[in-house]
């Protein structure tokens, strides 16, 4: 295998080389990202012709069966090409909810039909898509949603709103919890639907963030209709789905964060050391370092999980993952404020770079990480419920 694996690495690092254009080997600008979706715009012409080649490759998706638009590739092939993307500071080519969290759940849970209609559009980069879960009165406490949908022979009539749904007025489709029997327990009368987001009766709002972005939005539903085929699992048992959808984004959001930035804390520090020794203050450099070490064992634990290859390890797990990643990426906020001193206070105008501002902002974007994809608290309560087994303090 070692052998094989040399080769791979071999045909994956001349391809690269061949064909990752210059221009994605370096930092990715905001207005770069490549979400795609049918309303797609690409500011730089090399982000559409890196998508596409990739897409050729099957690489958006690599471990994907190829008859969903992947490359079939094995775990270890996949750690070998994410490693030459890697070496050549390769941006992703595709931003995508649908890749990182309902891709992986249809691929598992999904009926024949609803993969070989969604998926290859999902790796194609085609559908952009948003999450529907929280709501105004149901946040923590996801399983309290009150979103409506009603049985109506062949489809559902959906009212009610969700917030917090992130990128939702650029989004194209959106995967949604809908609460379909109101006399159930509550964990038992949810339902997963899926529905096109320039529906009849679909209202988005953006929401203005600290960090002055309006990333998220509220999303209003008045009579929407569903067809009956756009349910993933069956009527009332969407909770089982949510969940593993969730122990996906928990996964997918600390890998992301882990190697999301363009700067490293102690590259950073340099560049606003003392102008006169050119030192770093020792005490900083001391916080710096552990943060590296904290940010590497997160790396490694992502690793770890990822070989994990039929997803059975995910579960609690993701939630250690989740936590760790939140609280690492604070710590590397406020440090890297700290490290950049009156530059810390950057926001906008010609005495700033656009790096400063971009740290800066992205400290305050930060402070919702220990809040997206299940907060802090309800992970460690989940931690201490499935991996560590202590009793209920109730």
């Amino acid at each position: 295998m070692t052998t094989e694996l040399n080769s791979f690495r071999v045909e994956v690092r001349a391809w690269l080389e061949q064909n990752c254009p210059a221009s994605m080997r370096t930092p990715m600008p905001d207005e770069e990202t490549p979400w795609g979706g049918r309303n797609a715009k690409f500011v730089n012409p090399d982000t559409k012709l890196w998508l596409d080649r990739m897409i050729d490759k099957g690489w958006t998706v690599p471990m994907w069966p190829q008859e969903y638009g992947g490359a079939g590739l094995g775990i270890e092939q996949a750690q070998v090409l994410e490693q030459e993307l890697e070496r050549i500071n390769a941006r992703i080519p595709l931003m995508s909810f649908g890749v990182w969290m309902l891709g992986p759940v249809l691929l598992e849970l999904g009926t024949e039909e609803q993969k070989r209609r969604f998926l290859p559009d999902i790796a194609k980069g085609k559908i952009r898509w948003c999450q529907g879960y929280s709501e105004p009165g149901a946040g923590s406490d996801l399983a309290g949603l009150r979103t409506k949908a009603e049985i109506k022979e062949d489809h559902f009539v959906v009212n009610g709103s969700k917030i917090w749904t992130s990128e939702a007025d650029q989004s194209d489709w959106i995967f949604c919890l809908v609460r379909t029997d109101f006399d159930a327990p509550k964990h038992q009368g949810i339902s997963f639907l899926l529905f096109d987001l320039e529906s009849d009766g679909v209202e988005r709002q953006p929401i203005k963030l600290i960090s002055g972005t309006s990333l998220f939005c509220q999303t209003f539903f008045d009579d929407v209709k569903v067809p009956a085929e756009n349910l993933v699992g069956e009527v009332n048992a969407g909770w089982s789905i949510a969940k593993r959808l969730l122990q996906y984004e928990r996964q997918s959001v600390g890998k992301f964060l882990n190697k999301s930035f363009d700067i490293q804390l102690h590259d950073l520090a340099l560049q606003y050391a003392d102008s006169e020794t050119g030192k770093i203050d020792p005490d900083l450099r001391s916080r710096i370092a552990l943060q590296t070490m904290q940010n590497e064992a997160l790396g490694l634990l992502i690793e770890r999980m990822e070989r994990d290859v039929d997803g059975s390890g995910l579960g609690a797990p993701t939630s250690v993952m989740k936590v760790a990643m939140a609280d690492i990426n604070h710590k590397r906020g406020e440090l890297a404020i700290e490290a950049m001193g009156a530059a810390g206070l950057a926001w906008e105008g010609d005495d700033f770079t656009q790096e400063e501002i971009t740290e800066v902002k992205g400290w305050l974007r930060g402070k919702a990480n220990s809040i997206e994809g299940g907060t802090s608290e309800i992970n460690l309560n989940i931690i201490a419920k499935r991996i560590l087994g202590l009793p209920d303090p109730r």
